[in-house]
C-alpha cells in the first residue's frame, strides 16, 4: 500500500480563549486562507480539522450511491397514477 504523503506532527498552544493558531507553512501548503469555514472531526481522543469544501467533496462522493438510490425510489413513489388526481386539484 503507498503511503500519500508522509505525516507532519506539530504543536501549538491553545490560548485562554480557546483558540488555536495554524503555523503559516501548513496553511499555505494547505491553501487554508483567512475567513475559510473549516470543520473539526472529534474522535474518542483525537481532533482532526478539514477543510470543509474537502469534507463536503468527500461526503458527496463517498454517499453518490445512497443519492441515487433515493432518486429512484422516490420517483418510484412519486411517478404513479393514483397521484395524478392532484394535477387536476
Amino acid at each position: 500500500m503507498a503511503n500519500k504523503e508522509a505525516s507532519e506532527l506539530r504543536t501549538v498552544t491553545v490560548s485562554e480563549k480557546g483558540q488555536v493558531a495554524i503555523p503559516v507553512d501548513i496553511r499555505r501548503r494547505l491553501n487554508i486562507r483567512k475567513g475559510q469555514t473549516l470543520v473539526l472531526q472529534v474522535s474518542e481522543d483525537k481532533l482532526l480539522i478539514a477543510k470543509s469544501e474537502e469534507v463536503s467533496r468527500k461526503m458527496k462522493d463517498d454517499f453518490r450511491h445512497l443519492l441515487a438510490l433515493s432518486e429512484k425510489t422516490a420517483k418510484e413513489l412519486w411517478d404513479n397514477e393514483q397521484d395524478t388526481i392532484w394535477d387536476k386539484v
